[in-house]
């Protein structure tokens, strides 16, 4: 146990204080946490949805345009239509978390005249094919950001929330032990010395 003096008594309560007020600090960042999370992760399930949805019609035009016209036609268009996204990998930060963001260089989405061939040689199955499937490239992209930054959320939101728990569950409750003790005896030792003072009296006074 501390030593159970005043000076020590005022230490244990502005330490109490300083708990308490790191307590607050960091609920309302982990508020602030779940919110940005919130917020992020919405986005992110649309991105997936998207993708299910564009990969599903994309597979269709496909096998439509694969009936029409033939495997080697489309097979050939793959040496002209290929191209580097100069995708690079960048450093963000928010609210002090830093994470990795996915970005492209080029717009993964093109029009039919920046395919580099006669799109008006290919039937409108291909091209609906080839734009779905350069959508799921670009929503692809943007989930790979969602994803690390969900993850840093979600890494910071369990770490701030431990936190918390030691400060409130074992710190706090152990300061507060020790300040009732050190206050219980200082208020026992007070009322001797005033019983003490009060006997002296009582003597001196008969005397």
């Amino acid at each position: 146990m501390i030593h159970p003096t005043r000076t020590n008594l005022l230490l244990l309560k502005e330490k109490a204080r300083s708990v308490v007020g790191s307590v607050g600090i960091l609920k309302a960042r982990r508020l602030a946490l779940i919110r940005e999370f919130l917020a992020t992760s919405a986005p992110f399930q649309r991105s997936r949805e998207e993708i299910r949805a564009a990969y599903a019609r994309g597979i269709v035009e496909m096998h439509l345009s694969l009936g029409l016209e033939g495997e080697d036609f489309i097979e050939s268009l793959a040496g002209v239509t290929g191209r580097d996204l100069g995708v690079e990998i960048q450093e963000q930060s928010i609210m002090g978390l830093r994470y990795r963001e996915v970005l492209a260089g080029a717009e993964p989405v093109r029009s039919p005249e920046e395919r580099g061939y006669d799109y008006r040689l290919t039937t409108p199955h291909l091209e609906e094919s080839l734009h779905f499937f350069e959508t799921i490239i670009e929503e692809m992209l943007e989930i790979a950001a969602y994803e690390s930054k969900l993850k840093r959320l979600g890494d910071e939101i369990i770490r701030v929330t431990r936190r918390i728990r030691v400060l409130e569950e074992r710190i706090l409750p152990g300061l507060q032990q020790n300040i009732k003790k050190i206050g219980q005896y200082l208020g026992e030792r007070e009322r001797e010395s005033h019983y003490r003072l009060k006997r002296f009296k009582e003597l001196l006074t008969r005397r």
